[in-house]
């Protein structure tokens, strides 16, 4: 069983994330707030946010995942988030970018069913699948893309492989703690953002060589 996310009024919600995101478009708020409250509906029964963090999922999901916003491009077309779970970081990301198009991969089939319900409510546009990253990449992966985002999931060196294999130019966002990701042969780390909290955790930015 998950714990109960914090019951929040619209515009406690609403302070609370532009005091995370000055910059954050109202629209953008309203989407978001309508993702946290299926949070509260699916949490106890589904465990989305764990419960360590369910108390402080403002600052540590929805700020964490807004703290990306700088290392996309403004020009960048689409995204991939990989592992994306609850939506941290790419249904918050789409509901900040709207011009991006946001794909969200979740192999766990009820995290999924979750997604697609949130991204319905949310008014948003971003596309769910229930696949696993694996080498080769499933049917009906998006190809050609410009940004990956990894929060929540162990991505190792040769699904990187893969994934660069079919979008050598693309940027990949890793969030991580003091130790950074086991990379191929033939990436490099750019820059990083460093993340607000008692814990050395930062987003860090990889691409080819």
């Amino acid at each position: 069983m998950g714990s109960p996310i914090p019951s929040l009024t619209e515009s406690q919600f609403g302070d609370r994330l532009l005091a995370q995101s000055p910059s954050i478009d109202p629209e953008a708020v309203l989407a978001l707030y309508a993702h946290y409250l299926e949070l509260q509906r699916w949490n106890p029964r589904l465990s989305l946010v764990g419960p360590g963090t369910a108390g402080e999922i403002l600052g540590r999901h929805y700020g964490e995942s807004l703290a990306a916003l700088p290392l996309i491009p403004p020009d960048a077309r689409n995204l991939v988030d990989l592992g994306s779970g609850a939506g941290f970081p790419g249904l918050v990301l789409a509901a900040a970018r709207p011009s991006l198009e946001v794909t969200l991969v979740e192999p766990r089939e009820r995290k999924w069913a979750f997604l697609k319900t949130a991204v319905r409510l949310c008014g948003l546009s971003c596309r769910c699948l229930d696949v696993r990253v694996e080498r080769p990449l499933p049917r009906g992966f998006p190809r050609e893309i410009e940004v990956f985002t990894c929060r929540a999931l162990a991505l190792s060196p040769g699904h990187l492989e893969a994934l660069l294999e079919s979008s050598p130019r693309a940027r990949f966002l890793f969030w991580c703690g003091a130790k950074s990701p086991e990379l191929p042969e033939g990436c490099r780390i750019g820059r990083a953002v460093e993340l607000a909290g008692s814990r050395r955790r930062r987003i860090l930015e990889v691409c080819a060589t």
